[in-house]
């Protein structure tokens, strides 16, 4: 895990983007550069520690490579391609696998990775995303120069990009840009799946799919319900191991009391019998630490139970935000960064259930969708449905029965893209007229339709959506942030080449069943956790929003949302955000603070790109 930067035709001193890339890879940095291109490398050295593993790497006098992330089943290809290695570096095998395969290299690789190899003999610049889109990576290009970089601050400082209003406009109706778009003009999100190749010279890279989430979903279903176990049994088996196996450094597991991170665990233990494990808890929330203990004794782990406040949330807030680079209005960045404070006091890689909900059905929305395409509600129901929503009162707890079913009325109610952000994301959703100009997505509007014009069932259509926009937009976004701040790396196996290629052909009725989320993996964890543990509902970080925006945080909110001046009123009208702080509109307290905080997140994001103009 590391981070990079590099250019074509642009010249920058390699110490700009140190500044703001170093968190990534305090371990050593290195630098090169020819009359075309430059390439800076900040490492987190996890494989191969000496210096051979060093960055950036050659091959050839034709190759150089930055590289930023880990490529699990490196050692396997070396065989499977007799690929002649000097070093036990994983930067090496995708140097040579690169040299022999080219793009096609990608298909065999099992890991997380944002690279960019520069071919000195051609000028050509190829680089490339992982599937899921774990690692990030941002490029500039104008005036027939490109200039990539790990993290949107580095990029911005160096290359000083004007703000896109239009991005920002889409960002306050999501709570994130979504990919491909950034905070910045003439800077773009490479998408998960895709490389790029850019020849020096030329007005544009080349940008395509290598890789689609979709295709996966249009491969036959892998055959009975207990073959299909025995399968997803082994491939958890298979993408475990490899992550713990592919580190020089201890690695260690979150551990919850859901099943996602209690099957990684067990997994996790019976390949390192001294596994530590980390347990996590909050102030005001939910107490998830003995589900978790019963894990960790009956595998015998070294465990830690992290006790976590947040007494010095109000010193610290602006400082955890900036570090996204964007506006990032995802709260449960706030816990997952003090986390991952914590835990990398105690070691540099750890194991996560990232993906697990996103690929076998997690999310207690998609319940609904199991049962009825709410895509296709039709003009009656839809009509009803408005009728019915307009009478019913406001809810004021997410977790009440009442809610979910406010919820199915309001869902019944929407169209399209409607439809889906209602269940998902729904921050401004029914309150348009608070925009200067509503926000209306072209892209995620054409990516839902042709979805719609395709065969996937309405809870397909769902959770394809919530893998392609939220998860490499918002959650990985979220979690590469809060870990790197801390030069901690996470690991995800259920993001693993194996799941992501096994997961979409499993049928509906082995991810909800009924009313019954992630059944199959449910069924998988009996045989690995204590009974208790089988039937827990999806919970997450229990982020005490509500309570931050009334208390904690209700100065620092006011004083940037009430002042005069506001960033937020040039997209949103200053009355209605007047309104909503002083509590004058009907709407749930969840609702209000959702949209307060996304706001604040935009004012806190505006107010310090200052730092890198300077």
């Amino acid at each position: 895990m590391c981070g990079i930067f590099g250019s074509i035709d642009f010249p920058y001193q390699h110490q700009q983007a140190a500044r703001w890339l170093q968190h990534r890879g305090p371990d050593s940095q290195g630098f090169w550069e020819d009359q075309t291109a430059r390439l800076s490398h900040f490492r987190l050295a996890i494989q191969d520690l000496s210096a051979a593993g060093a960055q950036p790497m050659h091959l050839a006098d034709r190759y150089t490579v930055v590289f930023n992330g880990e490529i699990y089943n490196h050692l396997d290809l070396r065989r499977q391609f007799a690929l002649t290695c000097t070093s036990t570096s994983d930067t090496e095998t995708l140097l040579h696998l690169y040299a022999q395969l080219g793009g096609d290299c990608l298909k065999h690789i099992d890991g997380m990775f944002a690279f960019a190899i520069y071919d000195r003999q051609t000028r050509q610049l190829f680089a490339a995303r992982d599937r899921a889109g774990k690692k990030p990576f941002y490029y500039y290009l104008k005036d027939g120069s490109l200039v990539f970089s790990s993290e949107l601050n580095a990029l911005a400082a160096v290359v000083k990009p004007p703000i896109d209003e239009t991005a920002i406009n889409q960002m306050l109706r999501l709570g994130f840009c979504p990919v491909p778009t950034t905070p910045y003009q003439h800077v773009y999100e490479l998408p998960p799946g895709s490389t790029l190749q850019y020849q020096a010279g030329s007005a544009a890279p080349q940008v395509a799919a290598w890789w689609r989430m979709y295709e996966q979903y249009q491969q036959p279903s892998p055959g009975s319900a207990s073959e299909a176990l025995e399968m997803l049994d082994s491939a958890l088996h298979t993408a475990v191991k490899r992550r713990i196996d592919a580190s020089d450094l201890e690695v260690g597991s979150f551990l919850s009391g859901g099943i996602d991170s209690g099957i990684v665990t067990a997994i996790a233990a019976g390949y390192k019998p001294s596994l530590k494990t980390f347990t996590v808890s909050f102030d005001g929330a939910y107490d998830e630490a003995p589900l978790a203990a019963t894990v960790a004794s009956r595998y015998g782990t070294g465990h830690h139970e992290i006790r976590i406040n947040f007494d010095d949330l109000q010193q610290d807030i602006e400082k955890i935000l900036f570090n996204y680079g964007e506006p990032f209005a995802d709260s449960s960045a706030i816990p997952s960064y003090y986390v991952s404070r914590e835990a990398r006091r105690h070691l540099t890689v750890i194991l996560n259930g990232d993906g697990g909900d996103e690929l076998l059905g997690g999310y207690r929305r998609y319940v609904p969708f199991a049962a009825y395409n709410f895509f296709e509600t039709g003009p009656v129901v839809a009509t009803a449905a408005r009728v019915l929503k307009k009478l019913l009162p406001v809810s004021h707890d997410k977790q009440h029965k009442y809610n979910y079913l406010l919820r199915l009325v309001q869902l019944a109610s929407k169209s399209n893209l409607n439809t889906y952000l209602s269940a998902t994301l729904d921050i401004f959703e029914d309150y348009e007229n608070a925009f200067l100009i509503w926000p209306t997505l072209p892209e995620l509007t054409k990516q839902l339709q042709a979805m719609r014009n395709s065969s996937l069932s309405g809870l397909q259509q769902l959770m394809l959506m919530d893998f392609n926009t939220i998860l490499p937009g918002d959650l990985l976004v979220k979690m590469d942030i809060a870990t790197m701040a801390h030069s901690l790396e996470g690991r995800s196996p259920f993001l693993a080449k194996e799941m992501l290629e096994l997961a979409p052909r499993l049928p509906d009725a082995m991810k909800v069943n009924g009313r019954t989320t992630k059944s199959a993996l449910r069924q998988l964890a009996g045989r690995y956790l204590p009974q208790p543990l089988l039937h827990q509902p999806k919970r997450g970080f229990e982020i005490p929003l509500k309570k931050w925006v009334d208390t904690q945080l209700k100065e620092p909110i006011a004083d940037c949302l009430l002042a005069p001046n506001s960033y937020a009123s040039q997209f949103v009208h200053a009355s209605f955000v007047q309104a909503l702080w002083n509590r004058q509109l009907t709407i749930g307290d969840e609702k209000r603070a959702k949209m307060l905080w996304c706001l604040y997140s935009l004012e806190v994001w505006k107010k310090n790109t200052s730092q890198l103009y300077a």
